[in-house]
């Protein structure tokens, strides 16, 4: 299993990986029969997310309904850049057919940043009385490189109404290098949880240098935790530092 980057290769591997169950690789939605596809669900329905070197394991789960039963099916992604990853691995038990994918980002993912994003299911399914679905894009999901925040609050301990310096970086998992790098020109929220509270307060939004650094000034006010929070894009999933316990006195 591996990601395609190139249009030329994405081609010819979608049209052997498909001709194996004879489905056209161009063709439209199609069907055959009263089958219809009732659900699909990708990795449980979170995001999948992908670093430098951990092998990423997830499941594609299609539910179809027939009256003769569900026998088959044959799965396959679609991504940006040409992205494509199928898989041998597929079961079928009652309605429920699964899927089993493994990403490796030194071998699927290599050179490949610009297929990070929305990735489609493709699925066909084939009933016991010869009905058969075929449906593109039966759901979406996202793929995307894991994402890395610190916070560091300082000089502490501080005096109250005093300032203090919030530092930090943003990173996230770059699979031309196999490195973390930092995400440039991103908005981050610089929150705020005093001692003996539950939740945190956003206190100002922070841009991202071209480095991914953070940093801005705040007054102290009151013992208790600062960090830094990135709601996440397309490519890049949200993420929140530990919180940094600044003492006040």
């Amino acid at each position: 299993m591996r990601i395609r980057t190139t249009a030329a290769t994405a081609a010819v591997v979608g049209a052997l990986a498909l001709s194996a169950v004879a489905v056209p690789s161009a063709q439209a939605d199609g069907r055959y029969g009263d089958i219809a596809i009732t659900k699909v669900t990708v990795n449980g329905g979170e995001n999948v997310i992908v670093g430098t070197s951990a092998v990423e394991k997830f499941s594609v789960t299609v539910k179809a309904a027939d009256d003769s039963g569900i026998e088959a099916a044959d799965i396959n992604l679609r991504g940006p850049a040409f992205g494509y990853l199928s898989t041998s691995d597929t079961q079928c038990s009652g309605s429920t057919c699964t899927a089993k994918f493994v990403v490796d980002p030194k071998v699927d993912l290599l050179y490949s940043n610009d297929t990070a994003g929305t990735w489609y299911v493709d699925a066909w399914v084939d009933a016991y009385d010869g009905d058969f679905v075929w449906t593109e894009k039966a759901k979406s999901f996202k793929l995307q490189r894991a994402s890395k925040i610190t916070a560091n609050a300082s000089p502490e301990p501080v005096k109250k109404g005093k300032t203090i310096t919030v530092t930090g970086k943003l990173t996230r998992a770059n699979w031309d290098t196999f490195k973390y790098h930092g995400y440039s020109n991103q908005s981050v929220k610089l929150q705020f949880k005093k001692k003996g509270a539950k939740s945190y307060t956003t206190v100002k939004t922070v841009k991202t240098s071209s480095t991914g650094a953070l940093k801005t000034t705040v007054k102290a006010s009151a013992d208790g935790h600062w960090r830094y929070s990135f709601a996440g894009t397309s490519t890049t999933p949200a993420v929140s530092a530990g919180g940094d316990y600044l003492d006040v006195k």
